[in-house]
């Protein structure tokens, strides 16, 4: 056989030996998977492979933190709580009898101020003025005012006093509460809480307050605002005559159960001549007149 057969027929045993090798020792692919651990993708944190039906890529899985029901934007400090303390009662009435109540009507000239009723907080009257009397002291201060139709009435008074030959001055009429305050502690701290609510308004119960009050003595101011006032020719003459001006005697001799304070002859009030001289002439309180509770036990 000649050297170009020879070619040719290794040639074929080469191609066909290669054929056979190829066909037998070539992988087949796996059925799973067609790459190990090793070579799958690295994901980040809060990534998972893309699901196949949404093409390509990653897609976000939640983390378990943002899995969770959002909490409240407040802490359980700053959650509003419902109330756990008790809801205020009424305020006692200052020496028993009731509940403290504000009075309706403050400026009115027939207002009852007692240890029941009392002023809105720090009232004052607007039309508060001197009137022209005479005074234990001459400075024009606080406690000379009035209101003006008490003013005018307490000048009739003083007058009419003195066509009977009883000379009378003013010692305390309108007090504020600061300064009534002042007063009722200093009072607190000499004789005790007690006994000075016999004698001296809580603070916002003081009938100084409303204008319509005040204290007189005589002219020489002797038995000023005190007990030995009583029997002197200037409390009988008040005693007598007070109503017929439009004032009444307020803290009367016997009624300190209903009133709640002493008898203090000195001490008159404005309601108008109406009201004063049935008050004045049946020996009434202003809260038997009104037929209010007693304010005192």
């Amino acid at each position: 056989m000649s050297k170009k057969g020879w070619i040719v027929i290794l040639l074929i045993v080469v191609i066909a030996a290669g054929w056979g090798i190829g066909k037998y020792t070539a992988p087949s692919a796996a059925p799973d998977s067609g790459a190990s651990a090793s070579q799958a993708p690295q994901l980040e944190d809060g990534q998972a492979p893309a699901d196949p039906a949404q093409g390509g890529g990653t897609v976000d899985v939640p983390s378990p933190e943002a899995s969770q029901p959002a909490e409240s934007a407040a802490s359980p400090e700053e959650t509003p709580q419902p109330s756990t303390e008790p809801s205020e009662a009424p305020a006692a009435a200052p020496g028993g009898g009731g509940a403290v109540e504000t009075a309706a009507e403050p400026d009115s000239l027939t207002v009852l101020v007692n240890k029941q009723y009392k002023l809105p907080d720090n009232y004052k009257p607007e039309d508060l003025v001197y009137p022209d009397v005479p005074f234990i002291f001459s400075e024009k201060i606080e406690k000379r005012m009035m209101r003006e139709t008490a003013a005018h009435a307490l000048e009739e008074l003083f007058a009419a006093a003195k066509q009977d030959g009883v000379n009378l001055a003013g010692v305390s009429a309108y007090r504020s509460q600061s300064t009534q305050t002042v007063l009722f502690n200093n009072y607190v701290k000499r004789d005790g809480e007690e006994k000075a609510r016999t004698y001296s308004a809580v603070p916002g119960h003081s009938e100084h307050q409303t204008g319509l009050a005040i204290d007189v003595s005589g002219s020489d101011g002797k038995c000023a605002a005190e007990s030995c006032f009583a029997g002197t020719k200037e409390a009988e003459w008040l005693a007598q005559h007070v109503q017929e001006h439009g004032f009444i005697i307020r803290f009367l001799e016997g009624k300190e159960s209903i009133t709640g304070y002493k008898y203090e002859p000195w001490h008159i009030r404005y309601v108008g001549k109406e009201i004063a001289e049935e008050v004045m002439s049946k020996g009434i309180t202003l809260e038997e007149y009104y037929d209010a509770i007693p304010v005192s036990n």
